[in-house]
């Protein structure tokens, strides 16, 4: 069963599926339309608690992650938008509750938005996204909340999200190469579209930066826009340090509890959320930065899987993770993750991988080469852009890993087990290479995000 499949059980996916039919899946850059339906419905998006605006090619999910445990530590009510989904549309939408954790969006409220919508809408030329990101603006809206943050979904100049005009804090995350064929083919050009959420006279955070010309690009479009700005490395910095997690600011110093997010690349993202919080005007306590550190969670980014049908299936005492990164970027963070695993527990490790093909496998396959016994490349189910499995592996096999195709995730396990010998160290296991794969296998598995 899919993901899609499976949330079409809910009366707000049956929704969706009508609109689907309507309008084009795709991505079509422009603020016209999203702006033309905000008006019909009221202008929602300019009656939301604070926002916090997150955009970057990689970890603008964790920062988002890390925002919201902070403002829950410290008793808030936080609305936040997502996107994609792993398995149900309703992922996307989580509603803010005071004191408490925030709760997925109840069904029957998100089905009687998207009618709303639809109707405003009268038939007119939309992409489903701009529907479900006016979805956001009208949920946020409607639910009284301390804080909303907000997740962009494709670049930033001319995403849906970007109607904002008065942001408490913009947020980049690390710009890499992705959506080359709409945002360009060199990361100055991909940070001039994520700039483009700035707004003149806003709080600014630019989180860490692999590359200089991007760094520059972002410093440079806020200082035009006089920005308020905090920069990671130079105004804020987060490192390991005798097992604590040392974060600092213009504001101070605090000893944290290393993140629960396994990885070196989220001290980099938990330090942005903090600064990103108080430059957002909220009161950051060390108790809530404490709590954070040991509450957050983010489902499908290096989760480990500890039950559930597949689990179940898999080889005994294997250790099994899933993360959706799907660019070169990625990549580099994942192995380097799994290179730190190694080095506390050595395991064999096998890749079980599948992407769709608007993706750079060659340059994600890369970061494990010396690292990864073997992949098995696997489709995606109900993808009409997926990779073929013979494809995915010989890219993999090009940059210089023992590569197989396989049928499905179950099969891939199948042959992990058959090569895992008696008394050995169980194998490590990593399945994923795209968002859609890790929600099928969340599905699968039983245990979807809640």
């Amino acid at each position: 069963m899919t993901s899609m499949d499976q949330s079409a059980m809910s009366e707000a996916a049956r929704e969706i599926e009508k609109l689907m039919g309507l309008h084009p899946k795709g991505f079509d850059l422009s603020l016209e339309r999203i702006t033309r339906l905000l008006d019909v419905l009221g202008n929602p998006h300019q009656k939301l608690p604070p926002v916090i605006h997150v955009a970057g090619t990689n970890g603008k999910g964790s920062v988002t992650a890390f925002c919201r445990a902070l403002l829950e530590a410290g008793g808030y009510s936080v609305h936040v938008h997502t996107s994609p989904h792993l398995v149900n549309w309703h992922e996307r939408y989580r509603i803010g509750v005071k004191g408490g954790r925030g709760k997925l969006v109840d069904d029957t409220v998100f089905a009687d938005v998207l009618r709303r919508i639809a109707k405003a809408n009268e038939g007119q030329k939309i992409t489903v996204f701009e529907i479900l990101t006016a979805a956001t603006f009208l949920l946020f809206a409607e639910h009284p909340a301390d804080v909303a943050i907000i997740e962009v979904g494709l670049g930033g100049r001319f995403d849906a999200t970007n109607v904002l005009s008065d942001p408490a804090v913009s947020v980049i995350m690390p710009i890499s190469l992705d959506h080359q064929p709409y945002l360009g083919d060199r990361v100055e050009l991909i940070a001039a579209e994520k700039a483009g959420i700035m707004k003149p006279g806003h709080p600014v955070v630019i989180g860490h930066q692999d590359y200089d010309a991007a760094l520059d690009v972002l410093i440079s479009t806020a200082e035009r826009l006089r920005c308020p700005t905090a920069v990671f490395g130079q105004d804020f910095s987060a490192h390991e340090e005798y097992g604590k997690l040392v974060y600092q600011d213009e504001f101070g110093l605090a000893d944290l509890p290393l993140p629960r997010l396994p990885g070196r690349h989220q001290y980099g993202n938990a330090a942005a959320a903090i600064r990103a919080v108080k430059a957002a005007g909220f009161v950051v306590t060390e108790a809530m930065m404490e709590k954070a550190m040991t509450s957050v969670e983010w489902p499908g980014r290096l989760q480990r899987l500890t039950e559930g049908d597949l689990v179940a299936n898999a080889p005994e005492r294997a250790e099994i993770w899933i993360d959706g990164g799907h660019n070169p970027g990625a990549g580099e963070v994942i192995a380097e993750a799994m290179a730190n695993f190694e080095e506390r527990q050595p395991r064999p490790l096998f890749l079980i991988i599948g992407m769709i093909n608007t993706k750079d496998p060659i340059g994600y396959f890369k970061a494990f080469a010396g690292l990864a016994e073997k992949v098995y490349c696997v489709p995606i189910r109900g993808s009409e852009a997926m990779v073929d499995p013979v494809i995915l592996a010989n890219a993999a096999y090009d940059a210089g890993l023992i590569a197989e195709p396989m049928s499905t995730v179950g099969e891939a396990l199948d042959a992990i087990k058959a090569m895992t010998v008696a008394n050995s160290p169980a194998p490590r296991i990593l399945i994923g290479g795209s968002l859609y794969l890790v929600g099928d296998v969340l599905a699968d598995n039983g245990t979807p995000p809640r």
